[in-house]
């Protein structure tokens, strides 16, 4: 079965960027599960959510401190990256310095910034307004400088299963670029470029709750971000603000979140303005090659 998916894959990754290849899930007499592009009788479609659940309203947070003379609204950025932010306030009533327009800055990583100080232009009605928080990780000024990427794992070769603009997933702004190679599950995953570990997803199970599984982002020094996806439960071996080197260990391959076998879904995003795209890369080397074992790992 796992061969005839990976074989609907690679039609996949080798499609055009048309429409988005629509994908049935069965499961036949004998209890196995099964993938394809016939609509056969009692499959269902299977819906792939191409999202990453990475809770940054945990990290970025807006605080209101209140005093004799108003209130003053201060953001925190606890991440050990940049964020992007742009705040509003709707519905301003009785509001003295509300800004016309969306404040937006760029916050250092593990940052606060006052953002505005407000206060009552009638001291004897309260004030009521809405604040409108939207953010985005990394720092849009930046620009992505040409990069030739080793393999991100060791062993080998493999196999591409779906690559740029695949129509069965790889058909959104976030993961049209992205490449799905399946590989074993446990085989080690190392850093394909130097950077800062900023999130990471350990202990997902299965499919879990987070469409991703369990996942690496490391931030580049030019801004860009190499991300790791649906990596093995309890192998994530880095941690949030550690930075690592090209070839380091980072995790080993799994198949947690929405995975519909073991592979690696490995993707370069950058944020574009208050939003993270996925942009164009190329591997050092083909991905069915041998690996360049120079890079480290067992």
């Amino acid at each position: 079965m796992l061969g005839r998916l990976l074989s609907l894959l690679l039609l996949a990754g080798l499609s055009l960027p048309a429409a988005a290849l629509t994908i049935y899930k069965y499961t036949d007499a004998n209890g196995v599960v099964t993938y394809t592009d016939k609509a056969v009788a009692g499959a269902q479609v299977f819906v792939f959510r191409d999202r990453m659940v990475e809770r940054l309203d945990l990290s970025v947070k807006l605080e209101t401190k209140k005093h004799a003379a108003g209130e003053t609204l201060v953001l925190h950025n606890e991440l050990f990256a940049p964020v992007e932010v742009e705040l509003s306030l709707r519905d301003a009533e009785n509001v003295s310095g509300a800004p016309d327009q969306p404040l937006r800055w760029v916050m250092a990583p593990r940052s606060t910034l006052r953002m505005a100080t407000l206060a009552p232009a009638d001291a004897s009605r309260p004030m009521r307004y809405t604040p409108k928080l939207r953010y985005a990780l990394g720092d849009p000024r930046q620009r992505a400088v040409s990069y030739r990427y080793p393999l991100p794992w060791v062993g080998g070769p493999f196999r591409l299963t779906q690559g740029a603009n695949g129509r069965y997933s790889h058909f959104t702004p976030k993961g049209r670029y992205a490449l799905d190679i399946a590989m074993p599950e446990g085989t080690p995953i190392v850093a394909a470029r130097p950077g800062v570990v900023v999130k990471t997803e350990n202990d997902q199970s299965g499919r879990g709750n987070n469409p991703s599984g369990n996942f690496v982002r490391i931030l580049h020094d030019d801004g860009t971000m190499g991300v790791y996806l649906h990596l093995m439960r309890g192998s994530v071996q880095v941690r949030e603000g550690q930075y690592v080197n090209g070839g380091e260990r980072i995790a080993r391959s799994g198949n947690t979140g929405n995975s519909t076998g073991p592979h690696l879904h490995f993707v370069i995003q950058r944020n574009v303005g208050l939003a993270l795209e996925s942009i164009p890369f190329d591997f050092a080397q083909p991905v069915d090659s041998l690996p360049n074992f120079a890079v480290g790992g067992e």
